[in-house]
């Protein structure tokens, strides 16, 4: 079984990202896998200041991008990197296809072209999961409090439409997340211990 290995685990807000990422992380380790899980935004001084501005709808929608390519590319080097040198399995909650996504349906101004040119210092996953899940529902998971402002379901519509396409296009695997945990989970980690095995 492959040791150094990066997973990515993305989808909408609400799919189920992080509560997926820590169970699968967990159940690795159980195996005996030398394992890292980390999260995007970072949590480094820009991935801080991207959590205020997420809150913030005044900020223009390049800015977002651009200080998410700030992030990811300090996550990738310091974090990420360094952790797969070590051989050790990497899961990361959300990754370029997030910023790839919203940041193009948020804007007509901003290509999917210019927001992979300014990421393309982050080395690419070896696995990409996405979590489906229809964006009522996921909303629906949600309090008011923690709501960002991406997260209303005229937009998340278009995220998640866009979010499959491109899975289709690069040929993710495609995991509908509205199900009991339980069995979505054991869906995702069959994806992994299958790519895990074979790669």
């Amino acid at each position: 079984m492959k040791k150094k290995f990066f997973i990515v685990i993305d989808g909408i807000d609400g799919a189920g990202t992080t509560t997926h990422s820590s169970l699968l992380a967990g159940f690795l380790e159980g195996r005996g896998l030398s394992l890292h899980l980390t999260q995007e935004p970072s949590n480094s001084d820009i991935g801080q200041i991207l959590r205020k501005f997420l809150k913030n709808k005044e900020i223009p929608p390049c800015t977002d991008a651009l200080l998410f390519a700030a992030d990811r590319s300090l996550h990738y080097y310091n974090e990420i990197k360094s952790k797969l040198d070590e051989g050790y399995i990497v899961i990361s909650d959300r990754y370029i296809e997030s910023s790839i996504v919203y940041q193009s349906v948020q804007s007509d101004e901003i290509s999917i072209e210019w927001v992979k040119e300014i990421n393309k210092f982050a080395g690419e996953p070896d696995l990409t999961i996405i979590l489906d899940i229809n964006p009522k529902i996921s909303l629906a998971r949600k309090t008011q409090e923690d709501l960002e402002k991406f997260e209303d379901t005229i937009f998340l519509d278009k995220v998640r439409e866009l979010y499959l396409k491109r899975a289709e296009q690069k040929g993710y695997y495609i995991v509908n997340s509205d199900d009991i945990i339980e069995i979505v989970q054991e869906k995702i980690q069959k994806i992994v211990i299958d790519s895990l095995l074979n790669n």
